[in-house]
């Protein structure tokens, strides 16, 4: 497949690489001449320009572009770049930093196919190390609200009941269930949970400790609180 990658920055330089790993073609845009000077020397080709500009995008050839990452630092930039870019058919992906806010997806999720916040999936990575194996980040959904993967433990105060006993606080909700060793499915009232079972919830931050201690017990080094903490924000 062919790939534009419009921004030679971390986030753009380590994407193009990926891809380039994988076989497919990518052309780097890139309006900064150390930063493009860098890509080439790193043997990518690169089209020195704005890359919210048509006649730049131009001689990165988009009409032949499979998709387009709009992977700069300026989320105006990546947006104009992103409709050019649909304008021509391509797939895209707006990188958004630290002006992320909810209205921000509200307002451009629906022009384009695909936004990336690479500080948001950092910090989720970053949690998900501190959880440690009973709990897991899965996405951030918006500034205040989180999935995450419960595993039952022995010490779960619901252990050996059933779904349908489990009161969980009105800002939270079950997705999914998934009894050890099987796959995550719908979840069922007559469910019982056990130690192994995974529970996926939609949580509000405010009260992803007391989903915790429901399903999975004490936690005396206070870690998930300190890891939301660590990720309600930018």
């Amino acid at each position: 497949m062919r790939f534009i990658v419009i921004g030679a920055g971390r986030v753009g330089v380590r994407t193009a690489r990926v891809l380039r790993e994988e076989g497919h073609d990518v052309t780097v845009v890139e309006r900064d001449a150390d930063r493009a000077s860098r890509a080439r020397r790193s043997g990518f080709s690169v089209v020195e320009g704005d890359g919210s500009h048509e006649d730049v995008l131009a001689r990165a050839a988009v009409e032949r572009a499979d998709a387009v990452g709009a992977l700069t630092g300026d989320l105006n930039v990546n947006f104009a770049a992103c409709m050019i870019a649909k304008h021509h058919g391509c797939r895209t992906v707006m990188r958004i930093d630290e002006d992320y806010r909810e209205e921000i997806y509200q307002k451009y999720a629906d022009e384009v196919d695909e936004i990336v916040y690479p500080e948001r999936l950092g910090a989720i990575g970053a949690k998900n190390a501190l959880l440690g194996g009973n709990i897991r980040a899965i996405a951030d959904i918006a500034e205040h609200l989180q999935v995450l993967l419960f595993t039952i433990t022995e010490e779960s105060p619901m252990r050996g009941y059933t779904l349908s006993e489990v009161q969980l606080p009105a800002q939270a909700r079950l997705l999914a269930f998934g009894k050890r060793g099987a796959p995550m499915g719908i979840p069922f009232p007559d469910d019982s949970l056990e130690a192994g079972d995974r529970v996926a919830v939609l949580a509000d931050f405010a009260v992803l400790d007391d989903v915790r201690q429901l399903l999975v017990g004490d936690d005396p080094a206070g870690t998930l609180a300190s890891a939301a903490g660590a990720g309600g924000g930018n």
